[in-house]
Order: structure tokens, then sequence, then C-alpha cells
């Protein structure tokens, strides 16, 4: 678990005391202080005297909207980004896109089970950690070393050109978190006029080609009508 008592906090934003209770309970369990607040407004005023690690909140909330949570989250002042997952009833297509493009880093479909918020919870806040420590990246036997810009699977070198290299250590460097084709391409390829969102298609079929005679194309996952994540089938 994290190192210190403030890199553990975890605030619950939900009017549902009942069916969050038991996400509550199981990440306490683990070692997390966790808060718990029924109303935007209140949480709003949790960003300024104590930003927490990761925020759990529902998406339909009367009042305080949670665009204006998270639009609040990712502007504290805290020693790291705040990271954020949406719970919602609303599961269409439309609904997830909006959720993600809002800045959350999950969104999570109700009815859910416990134990599934728990495990996104953790994967987040795994990729973070990652991302943080910087060098090389490991899933299972697959490796990227940013050091010297090679990826390995089960102990053999992967042969990966310039731009599927970058991907594979973006997503990787963000492991869990989706981003659309547009993104990719701001983060990825930047301000290169010469390419277009085809060019992501076009990379991650090259990436999961050659990931997958290791047994890795499945690592690169595909979220219908958004764009792409990298994650631990």
């Amino acid at each position: 678990m994290l190192a210190s008592e403030t890199q553990k906090q975890i605030l619950i934003v939900d009017p549902d005391v009942a069916a969050v209770d038991p996400v509550r309970q199981r990440l306490s369990d683990l070692g997390f202080n966790v808060s718990y607040e029924i109303d935007g407004a209140a949480a709003m005023a949790q960003f300024t005297k104590s930003p927490p690690l990761l925020v759990i909140l529902d998406w339909n909330m009367p009042g305080v909207t949670a665009m204006e949570i998270i639009r609040r989250a990712r502007a504290a002042r805290a020693p790291r980004a705040v990271r954020l997952i949406i719970l919602s009833a609303l599961a269409t297509e439309h609904d997830v896109v909006s959720g993600l493009e809002s800045g959350a880093d999950d969104y999570i479909a109700k009815p859910y089970s416990p134990r599934e918020v728990v495990a996104r919870v953790l994967a987040v806040l795994r990729s973070q950690r990652r991302h943080e420590a910087g060098g090389a990246l490991v899933f299972d036997e697959l490796e990227l070393d940013s050091a010297t810009a090679r990826v390995s699977a089960r102990g053999e070198l992967l042969n990966l050109r310039g731009a599927e290299y970058r991907l594979l250590e973006f997503l990787m460097s963000h492991a869990g978190r989706t981003f659309s084709r547009d993104q990719l391409l701001s983060h990825v390829w930047g301000k290169d006029r010469d390419v277009d969102v085809r060019t992501v298609d076009v990379n991650v079929q090259r990436l999961r080609k050659i990931l997958a005679e290791p047994g890795y194309e499945g690592y690169i996952q595909t979220v219908r009508g958004f764009g792409y994540r990298f994650a631990v089938p």
C-alpha cells in the first residue's frame, strides 16, 4: 500500500450510502482511509483542506455536478494528481465517452460488484505509481525499459519501430486509462499535421501483431466508440 496516511485517502461521493458502503468497507480493510460525502458541495470543500488520493463519485448527483467536482479535483494543489473513478447508472456508449472525456480515469456502470470497483481502484493507483517511478514498466513478463528504449516479452526482445514504441510506452505508462484517438495523436505524434486518426488504428494493429506472438495482444484493448487503453486482461 502507499507510504503515508495522506497518500491513502480515498473520497467516495454518492447519495446512495447503502450501495457504496461495501466498497468503503473493502477499501478500509486494505488499509485506505476512506471518507464519505453524499453531495458534491461537501466534496468540493475537501479539495481545499485535504485533497484525496482518489475520488469515487456518482455521475448523476443533484446540485454540484460530477463535472464540477472533476474540474476542482484536477485543479487541486496536491503533491500528485487526484485520480477519479465514475459510478453511473447510465451505461450507453455516449455516457461512457462523456465520462472519460470529462477527465475521469475510469467509468464503472451500475449495478457493479464491490470487488470490481476495488480492483479498478487498485489498477488506477498501480498505473500512477509506475508512471511516477519511471524506468522499466513491467506487466507480467512484458517489459518496456525507457532507459534503453527496448521492449521484451518473456525474455525475448521485440522489434518495435519508433511510433509503435512511443504508442506502447504511452499506453503502458497510463495503464488502465482510456484515451481517444485524438488524445493519442496529440500525446504520441504531437503536432505533426501529416497524420490523422487512422494512423492510430494502423499502429495499434501493428502493435497487436507484434505482441501476438508472445501472447500479449489482448493487453491493447479497444473501448468501443472512444479509443484504446493498455490493461491486463
